[in-house]
């Protein structure tokens, strides 16, 4: 409770039996009784997340490069890992649009020509902590979304347990996708934007425009 009082997270409820059965798999893992490294739909480091955000990655740059749309947008606290960035640098040279949430440290260098003019990073601290992580991924072919507890960070990916898990339900990815990660993004009260340079610029409503506090909108849902 104390916990909630200063962070914001986001989690789901899901009685979907592929999940169920990959989080016991999972406990037995952590309690020895098991060394599965396959599993059905969960993400899990250090098993698979790496391998399949590199490939969920790859995809798009592919489809970019075969001048198809194709739309990332990443919800973090923190991006190191070099293997991750280096991918959605050649991400933004193919033509993939890469918005970024990176709410602490962010290592990438959004707006660099020739190598990052398609990515934005944005980063909000308002008056709850932002904890939730949330990939999204867009293209012709659809839309996947996963939530869960790892940043882009070697220790995240390479040396600690951490769980993502895919949305598939449409009501939900279309919230997520609307109300949260578009208000995120559209948010003139509390963000700020990193310039080339690795600096910050505070965001201000432009011309009129309404104030947007994406915190604030999302406790009043």
């Amino acid at each position: 409770a104390s916990t909630a009082r200063l962070y914001e997270d986001i989690g789901m409820f899901t009685c979907d039996e592929d999940i169920g059965a990959d989080a016991t798999d999972l406990f037995n893992y952590l309690t020895g009784y098991s060394n599965k490294r396959e599993y059905r739909k969960l993400l899990v480091a250090p098993v698979n997340l790496r391998r399949r955000m590199r490939e969920l990655i790859q995809k798009h740059i592919d489809l970019a490069s075969a001048g198809r749309p194709a739309h990332l947008i990443f919800k973090m606290n923190s991006l190191v890992d070099t293997e991750m960035i280096d991918l959605l640098y050649e991400a933004s040279r193919a033509g993939v649009r890469v918005d970024l949430l990176v709410r602490g440290i962010c290592c990438l260098r959004p707006g660099v020509k020739d190598l990052s003019e398609n990515i934005t990073v944005t980063s909000i601290v308002g008056r709850y902590l932002e904890h939730s992580r949330i990939y999204y991924f867009w293209s012709p072919l659809g839309e996947e979304v996963y939530l869960g507890s790892a940043d882009l960070m070697p220790r995240n990916l390479d040396h600690r347990v951490e769980v993502v898990f895919p949305v598939e339900r449409p009501e939900h990815i279309r919230y997520l996708r609307d109300r949260v990660l578009e208000t995120y993004l559209r948010d003139n009260r509390r963000a700020r934007r990193m310039m080339p340079d690795g600096t910050y610029q505070r965001l201000y409503p432009q011309n009129g425009e309404p104030i947007i506090d994406a915190q604030e909108i999302l406790m009043h849902p």
